[in-house]
């Protein structure tokens, strides 16, 4: 189970519209339940709020995952994942707390896109390195709410979204494939949806590069409801169980 909720931030991936018209707004919240094969594992929450870093007004999105009942017992997993980014969804500051099972990472990144570069901060090892990066690199959670303002209209079923992630140190590819419109029962609702599979590194956590599928709501908020994993050991599944804050209606099911 190491590393369930980096698996679960990390996959909560979805879709430039220009910045009068985010898919978002402050307040947003959602929470997830957490599922390993049959066991609760636990719960996941992402809050959006306003924030600043260097005199700068940008959004602050706050992600928190962790264990319940008899998972705790086996791995007691408390993460933190923090991003600060503009409206036009570029990354300045990210944070990534977590410790899971006695794995621990402390972690503050600073994006400087005018430049080009990334610093990193591990407060664990007291060190600081600087990073060349590409154009229009992100964070794992400012790229949540960047492919979430994708223009969805126009997919077809095999087309592929792809963007850079700055992610252990280093440049991770990342490509998100359409697979088509399904209609989802939720705990919230019959709802119209989007099916994306992210294409993910095998061997590590994964069972294959194609492990993971994700449903997110067909609708101008592109909200997350849905991600299933195969893993190495078992499977994984968050499924959203509670919302609030939204910037647009849901597309429920009549």
């Amino acid at each position: 189970m190491k590393q369930l909720f980096t698996i679960l931030i990390f996959s909560l991936f979805f879709m430039p519209v220009n910045a009068q018209d985010l898919a978002y707004k402050p307040g947003e919240h959602f929470k997830f339940r957490i599922h390993y094969g049959i066991f609760n594992a636990g719960y996941a929450t992402l809050d959006l709020k306003t924030g600043t870093f260097k005199g700068k007004n940008l959004y602050h999105a706050i992600g928190k995952g962790w264990t319940t009942g008899i998972s705790s017992w086996f791995m007691d997993v408390h993460d933190l994942y923090e991003s600060y980014f503009d409206s036009y969804n570029r990354p300045y500051r990210f944070i990534r707390k977590i410790n899971e099972g006695g794995y621990t990472m402390d972690k503050e990144l600073h994006f400087d896109e005018s430049n080009h570069k990334v610093l990193v901060i591990n407060k664990e090892k007291k060190t600081v390195k600087e990073y060349t990066t590409p154009q229009k690199v992100h964070d794992m959670v400012s790229v949540f709410y960047y492919l979430r303002n994708y223009d969805t209209s126009n997919l077809k079923p095999g087309d592929a979204i792809s963007v850079d992630l700055f992610l252990d140190e280093e440049i991770y590819p990342f490509k998100l494939k359409f697979l088509g419109k399904d209609v989802l029962r939720t705990k919230i609702g019959k709802i119209h949806s989007l099916k994306f599979r992210p294409l993910v590194q095998s061997g590590r956590i994964f069972k294959e590069d194609e492990s993971l599928t994700v449903w997110v709501s067909d609708d101008k908020n592109k909200m997350p409801l849905l991600i299933k994993a195969k893993l190495m050991v078992g499977s994984l599944k968050a499924s959203l169980v509670e919302y609030r804050g939204l910037k647009h209606p849901v597309n429920f099911v009549n």
